[in-house]
């Protein structure tokens, strides 16, 4: 498994496993507003550039959205990684109840752009399905 680190910081990791074709992102703390912005297009635009179609979000410690965020990963970030090319995502849930809560109308509106949702509590499950699909 080869990855190439797309971003590193006290907020979160990137990187893109370059054969398998998918970002993995990692929170290591709740994240919002700018920073979160920053961080997901980051990610989103070395997906593209590699014309990747897979991503799995490491979401355990992120806690709920503010609703800015939701607005900027439904209205503008969503539809820029489907037409983007993005097809399966593997979330691995927020530990935070409200966090894991808020997820739910996310997944159903990109499930809704036509990426196919895997939802998980592990890691490792996350990894196994997204390169089975």
């Amino acid at each position: 498994m080869t990855a190439h680190q797309v971003l590193h910081n006290e907020l979160a990791t990137v990187n893109y496993h370059t054969v398998e074709g998918y970002i993995h992102h990692t929170f290591h703390k709740p994240v919002t507003g700018e920073p979160f912005r920053t961080i997901m297009n980051t990610a989103l635009d070395y997906l593209i550039q590699q014309k990747g179609t897979k991503w799995l979000s490491d979401d355990r410690k992120n806690a709920q959205f503010a609703p800015e965020d939701i607005t900027f990963a439904l209205g503008d970030w969503g539809p820029r990684a489907a037409a983007g090319g993005w097809k399966y995502w593997a979330l691995v849930v927020p530990e935070d109840i409200a966090g894991r809560a808020g997820m739910r109308d996310i997944v159903e509106v990109f499930f809704n752009m036509g990426v196919r949702v895997g939802i998980f509590t592990e890691v490792e499950a996350a990894r196994t399905w997204l390169l089975q699909v």
